[in-house]
């Protein structure tokens, strides 16, 4: 038995709702398991349960659904829900500011040269004096930490404009979730290292992310290409990456074991982290991590289609594919494609997703 678990508001659209009924039909196929049900609150099934969550749980909602640990689900449990957001990755403005139980000064000591300069304010007065430090060598990225996709975020050049758009945001979300404010960075490309374990199956890869205009001209994710490894990040770095992905690499592998280290009583079959490479303010090269995603996200169709190559092919140790997001009228995906969404979502207007399986992967 399968379940997957829409609950509250967790999926915003209609394009997010059938992609992860889509993703909960294939993890079955996977785990061999016949059955792909929605899960209702109190529900009672008949042998085993894998979740398909579309957010990362708390400990608390795990435990409500008899998810003990990674095998469990496709995704990620938390102990405290900012866990789950981006506000881990910065340290507060000054010790003793305002902040939120279970808040961790270890985790970012582990990582300042492994994340951009920045700070997590929970209220707006620490989130003035944060954005005024950093100022000082350049613009500042302010970012709410439970948008996605590059969603909801500004870049404050000076003083006026920093008061400004804070002047604008609700200190309600702010004291509850925190709000990340960190340097901003020119000529970017982002990557994606990441790792997958799914019935007994374990992928990891890196690949890299591609930027697209939704229906409203904004630029928005678009997709991302893999190159998936049978094995661990080990076996990774056996690949011989170029310099900037074996740092990418490396600065993923750091911020996953500093999770994990902190946050005791974090698991996850799911981890995918984003890396920024770009320029500061003077014009140098910086590498960094963005965000963690421990729950199904923009890779996860590239990361299914590794996971079935390598089911499906027990000697075969690489595998590339690429998802794209297409927003508008667009011609239909190649015949080869996995398509995981094409329509019109009220929400988001016309929209395809799609997963292609790339050649010149390694069959053995």
């Amino acid at each position: 038995m399968l379940a997957c678990l829409p609950t509250g508001d967790e999926f915003g659209t209609e394009h997010e709702r059938v992609t992860l009924m889509g993703f909960a039909h294939r993890l079955a196929a996977l785990k061999g398991y016949p059955t792909v049900a929605v899960s209702q609150p109190g529900a009672r099934y008949p042998g085993p349960v894998y979740f398909v969550p579309g957010i990362t749980l708390s400990t608390e909602q795990a435990q409500a659904l008899g998810i003990h640990g990674p095998d469990d689900l496709f995704g990620g449990v938390v102990p405290h829900p900012f866990v789950a957001t981006k506000a881990i990755s910065h340290p507060l403005v000054e010790p003793g500011v305002a902040s939120v139980p279970g808040w961790s000064p270890a985790f970012t000591d582990l990582l300042r040269d492994a994340v951009l300069p920045g700070y997590t304010a929970f209220s707006l007065d620490d989130a003035r004096h944060a954005g005024q430090r950093l100022l000082a060598n350049g613009p500042v990225r302010v970012k709410p930490v439970r948008a996605s996709g590059g969603r909801g975020q500004s870049v404050a050049g000076d003083a006026v404009a920093l008061h400004h758009l804070l002047d604008g945001m609700d200190a309600a979300e702010i004291a509850a979730h925190g709000l990340v404010l960190e340097e901003d960075l020119e000529e970017l490309r982002t990557f994606s290292v990441g790792q997958v374990s799914v019935a007994g199956l374990t992928a990891s890869y890196f690949g890299f992310q591609r930027l697209t205009r939704n229906n409203e001209g904004a630029e928005v994710f678009g997709g991302s290409e893999l190159t998936a490894v049978r094995g661990d990040f080990d076996a990774l770095l056996a690949l011989a990456p170029a310099p900037d992905i074996r740092h990418a690499i490396d600065q993923a592998r750091r911020y996953d074991a500093a999770a994990h280290a902190c946050f005791p009583g974090l698991f996850a079959s799911r981890r995918n982290y984003d890396i920024l490479l770009g320029r500061d303010a003077a014009g140098r090269t910086r590498s960094a991590v963005l965000e963690q995603s421990w729950r199904v996200g923009g890779a996860t169709g590239p990361e299914l289609a590794a996971l079935e190559l390598f089911h499906a092919d027990p000697a075969r140790t690489q595998a590339r594919a690429a998802g794209f997001e297409v927003f508008g009228d667009s011609p239909p995906p190649p015949p080869q494609a996995t398509v995981h969404f094409r329509g019109t979502d009220p929400q988001v207007g016309r929209l395809t997703k799609y997963t292609l399986v790339l050649p010149d992967g390694d069959a053995g």
